[in-house]
């Protein structure tokens, strides 16, 4: 089957075309049939399956069949459009990219969309609400913000979806949900999509949705097929270690990190750029215009590395990413799944290494047995440091952030104490330079070829080798001008 025999009018078909695409994918095929003739939807597939198409372009075909609002016709002078799709997310990047998807597919459709999330000031979301819309993309805290403020009104909406309701489940959006659904027109089809399925996900799916028909295109939690796994089993403390050797023996142009928490992403992505490692960090503490910079960043090739959180990580979408790497594994098996989903996609090749600790045997029993026994295949870290590197860090084309070091003064003053008493108690100490750091000024006191009359030249002396300014000499020793200048 190709997209051409599917019944998508011809504005959608022509916006398909100039996306490149011709042939759908299994969740594709299955899915826009059945949301077109009206059935309410169960969809289970993995990331990086082509799910957002499978909602965006049938949504677009079903609003595209009714009357649309035309601000400039008489008639309908005045009238603000109302939001007829409404498609829930449960992180701000996962709501750009259906947002940036739904713009896509819909260029020539006439038909427009915007996008909702905390994290940033309201005033452009407020002015998209009071302008219009047709599809609302919105995170579940925001939009509820919004209805209560009554700048946003569900009243029209006739198609709801729930985006990674698995994982709403997880970031506890599940009581904000069933608030925004209970708003909602009884009338409506509604369409659910999660990689995987626990129970509370079935229990509100038999909630909000009727008679909903089930698309399963591949096994719950089933991992990527053209991703190649790999786990080293490394002490916690020589992670650092192993990420910086295999990125120099291997071809990780791009590569996406994962984290387990916020702090442990800030400290990875510091380790990395002490090393010059072009690096970049999201995570749920960076403004939303701090982890678009970053992802944009990272998107251009202007940086080789995103290391992330979970949920900072879902929907990033990058094309062609070659690596990932779990550098903590996560806490939950299904969790792995959707990590190496970020690499291997749209029918590309990919690698997701993993490194265990001793305190993640567990976990990783668990990942194998949704993964498959013989999925992971187990390396080890000898192996990984005796690898002749193939791959230097400086054959890629990014820029090295590593800055040089400034060259340490010769003089440091001792703490609680300033720059000249510090010069005045090395001096009296004994004390002085590294010998191939000396001035031929230093030389000639100590080795007594300088007979200074005082010992406030002999001060004054070591304080200008040290590099002390003249003010501070001057004041400090009680010399005067012509002296300083012949020291």
């Amino acid at each position: 089957m190709n997209f051409t025999d599917m019944p998508l009018n011809e504005a959608l078909q022509k916006a398909i075309k100039a996306e490149g695409y011709s042939t759908p994918t299994p969740i594709q095929a299955e899915a826009i049939p059945s949301i077109l003739q009206g059935s309410d939807i169960i969809g289970c597939a993995q990331t990086g399956t082509g799910k957002t198409a499978a909602f965006a372009l049938p949504i677009l075909e079903l609003l595209g069949s009714e009357p649309v609002i035309d601000r400039q016709d008489k008639k309908d002078k005045g009238r603000k459009k109302p939001i007829r799709a409404l498609i829930l997310s449960p992180t701000r990047e996962l709501a750009q990219q259906i947002g940036d998807s739904f713009s896509a597919y819909g260029r020539y459709t006439g038909l427009t969309n915007t996008v909702i999330y905390g994290g940033v000031a309201q005033s452009k979301q407020q002015q998209a609400m009071r302008n219009g819309v047709d599809i609302l993309v919105a995170t579940p805290g925001r939009l509820l913000d919004l209805m209560n403020q009554r700048i946003v009104s569900l009243s029209s909406v006739s198609i709801v979806v729930l985006d990674e309701a698995d994982h709403m489940l997880d970031m506890g959006f599940i009581h904000d949900i069933r608030s925004i659904i209970d708003t909602l027109p009884a009338k409506r089809q509604s369409l659910l999509f999660s990689a995987t399925m626990p129970q509370e996900i079935q229990r509100l799916a038999n909630d909000l949705l009727h008679d909903a028909k089930r698309i399963a295109v591949d096994p719950v939690s089933s991992s990527a097929k053209p991703v190649e796994q790999l786990v080293y089993f490394v002490d916690r403390k020589k992670k650092i270690d192993l990420l910086l050797r295999l990125m120099d023996t291997l071809p990780m142009t791009s590569v996406l990190v994962f984290s387990r928490t916020k702090h442990g992403a800030d400290r990875i992505a510091k380790d990395l750029g002490k090393e010059g490692v072009p690096c970049e960090v999201i995570h749920g503490d960076k403004t939303q215009t701090a982890r678009q910079r970053a992802l944009n960043r990272f998107k251009e090739k202007r940086s080789r590395v995103l290391v992330a959180t979970d949920i900072a990580a879902r929907g990033i979408d990058v094309e062609q990413l070659p690596y990932v790497v779990n550098y903590d594994l996560p806490d939950a098996a299904e969790t792995y799944i959707h990590r190496i989903g970020r690499t291997g996609r749209a029918g590309l090749t990919g690698v997701a290494i993993s490194f265990c600790s001793n305190d993640q045997q567990d976990v990783f029993r668990q990942i194998k047995r949704i993964a498959g026994k013989d999925a992971i295949k187990s390396m080890s870290v000898e192996e990984a440091f005796r690898r002749v590197p193939s791959f230097q860090g400086g054959e890629h084309q990014y820029p090295s952030q590593k800055k040089e070091r400034p060259e340490r003064p010769s003089f440091e003053p001792e703490k609680g104490l300033s720059r000249a008493g510090s010069a005045v108690q090395s001096i009296l100490k004994g004390q002085g330079s590294k010998k191939q750091e000396r001035s031929p000024d230093i030389e000639r006191l100590l080795e007594k070829d300088y007979e200074p009359r005082n010992i406030q030249e002999s001060i004054a002396a070591r304080m200008k080798a040290e590099g002390v300014p003249k003010d501070i000499i001057l004041r400090t020793t009680g010399i005067n001008l012509d002296i300083f200048h012949k020291l």
